[in-house]
């Protein structure tokens, strides 16, 4: 299965709230993206049947090896592009917007190939937004 962006999304959510808690719940999912309970629990069991989590008994969603490696490289995307555009005067809301959709969009190539060269030039250490912001459900699929 290949993830679309609403599977990214989920799975990346997951691994931000997992960042600050450590049992996360469809319900938790719900909350920060702003979804309805009935979606996510679709969408998760969509992921657990392609073996990218798995719901254990107290209901907490686990990312598996795939889905933790999947959930990894989608976030420091955002948190690089967001970075960036920060550093680069881009007003913080915007580039978190724009970060968000070009996550799911660049390579892994030219991902690798941009972050090299972008980190000779910027620094951007210092920068990480996206927390606040998938707390208040702004870093959503659109629609």
């Amino acid at each position: 299965m290949s993830l679309q962006e609403s599977g990214e999304m989920y799975l990346e959510t997951i691994y931000v709230l997992h960042q600050d808690q450590e049992i996360v719940r469809s319900i938790d999912l719900a909350n920060a993206m702003g979804f309805s309970k009935p979606s996510v629990s679709r969408a998760v069991h969509n992921l657990e049947d392609a073996r990218y989590l798995t719901i254990e008994a107290n209901g907490n969603l686990k990312l598996t090896d795939k889905g933790l490696v999947s959930a990894k490289s989608i976030y420091e995307k955002h948190v690089f592009f967001s970075n960036y555009f920060i550093a680069i005067g881009v007003d913080e809301e915007t580039a978190i917007e724009d970060a968000c959709a070009l996550e799911h969009i660049i390579s892994e190539e030219t991902f690798a190939k941009v972050k090299a060269h972008l980190s000779t030039c910027v620094d951007l250490d210092g920068y990480d937004y996206y927390k606040a912001y998938i707390n208040k459900g702004r870093c959503t699929e659109k629609g």
